[in-house]
């Protein structure tokens, strides 16, 4: 049994919510949450985080209740995102943000959805769900009487656009930045050529850490392949077959769930002991030396890399590319951009206050509005509003 020590109270290098860089508007900071505890009620409190509740994972949402969608998955991902903040002393209430925050931008049918999108966008600056999550915390979101979005601190907002490395070399590369971020007045403020701040790597490993697993559980769940196909990985199958040692008489359901319960602790563990090992190394008193590293400190070891590197490959072959879900995938896909292409040439069929907005077919404003219209449909939304518009009876008496 893996034993964790955690660090007693909160580390040097963790961002400290006293010192937070502050929000696009100002507002009274208060005394009972601290600025990243806010921001996580922000975001567990907006309409994109309750959809996700109806978007994919790597099933289509409507396939089964058991499978994750990007709700179920951004709730595993938090819990060990602060589970990893605890042990290492970071502020639990920003890297649980991030977790939680970090798929709001993911159109219906996951990274089909996606790539739809982004070919339809390719002429008007792109799609990318990262930069989209941005534009929905910037602006989309519509509750508050005193500004659009959800008016996120710095260190949220910086999370959220770089927590997987930084998005340019210094100056270089800009030109690459998809448009939402671009569009973004301050964007050059998040400093986007430097390593995010320690919650926000925290957050990108978590992430690893629960699509790796729930993906295994998913795709046995479906049959996709069995237990003893993926016992061929190495990192798996000594997971199996440990279970088999300690509890022989297992049922497979219950075989499986303690397996992959296992592979998180392996995963989390390496996670931790490779992290404390660049901490030591680099000796950081703040999170901005961690920002000011040239290479992230929250990660796998490279060893494990090597053991972790068949499964990838293994998901990639069995289950991201198995017939099944290339059928649905591809079906998803065109779904979303023939809804795109549609909506773009004939704006007029749009809602009336989307197609208020737009100048004219196939103009960049609309298609940016017909974008974030797309990119926020559940699955079942954009099925149904795919069926209405392409089916001869959809909008006609039976």
């Amino acid at each position: 049994m893996v034993k964790f020590s955690p660090v007693r109270g909160r580390a040097d290098y963790a961002s400290d919510p006293n010192k937070a860089r502050g929000r696009r508007i100002a507002q009274p900071s208060g005394s009972e949450r601290s600025p990243f505890q806010r921001d996580k009620d922000r975001i567990i409190h907006s309409s994109a985080f309750r959809r996700l509740k109806g978007k994919t994972q790597v099933f289509v949402a409507h396939e089964g209740d058991y499978y994750r969608t990007r709700l179920t998955h951004s709730l595993e991902v938090a819990q060990i995102g602060r589970s990893i903040a605890r042990v290492l002393g970071l502020d639990e209430d920003l890297a649980e943000c991030l977790c939680l925050g970090h798929d709001l931008g993911h159109p219906p049918f996951g990274h089909s959805g996606e790539d739809a999108l982004a070919a339809g966008m390719a002429p008007f600056g792109g799609f990318d769900h990262n930069a989209q999550t941005l534009r929905i915390v910037e602006h989309l979101e519509g509750r508050y009487a005193e500004f659009d979005g959800l008016n996120l601190t710095w260190e949220t907002l910086e999370g959220i656009a770089k927590h997987n490395g930084p998005l340019v070399t210094d100056k270089q590369g800009v030109e690459d930045l998809p448009w939402a971020i671009r569009a973004l007045a301050d964007w050059e403020a998040l400093e986007l050529h430097t390593f995010a701040g320690p919650e926000a790597q925290v957050a990108a490993i978590a992430d690893d850490i629960a699509y790796n697993n729930h993906d295994i559980d998913d795709g046995l769940r479906a049959g996709l392949f069995s237990v003893s196909d993926i016992c061929e990985v190495p990192l798996v199958g000594e997971a199996f077959a440990d279970v088999r040692r300690r509890y022989p008489d297992l049922s497979e359901d219950r075989m499986i769930h303690e397996a992959v319960r296992d592979l998180i602790g392996i995963m989390v563990a390496d996670v931790l002991a490779e992290t404390r090992k660049r901490l030591a190394a680099a000796d950081p008193k703040s999170a901005d030396d961690i920002r000011a590293l040239d290479h992230a400190v929250v990660g796998f070891s490279d060893s494990f890399r090597a053991k972790e590197a068949p499964l990838r490959k293994f998901l990639f072959e069995n289950m991201y590319r198995h017939y099944k879900v290339n059928r649905m995938m591809g079906q998803a896909a065109r779904v979303v951009r023939e809804l795109f292409d549609l909506f773009l040439t004939d704006p007029t069929i749009l809602p009336t206050d989307l197609r208020n907005r737009c100048d004219g077919p196939n103009t960049a404003v609309t298609a940016r509005i017909v974008c974030d219209y797309i990119a926020g449909m559940t699955d079942a939304y954009a099925i149904s509003e795919h069926r209405k518009l392409f089916s001869v009876t959809g909008y006609l008496p039976s």
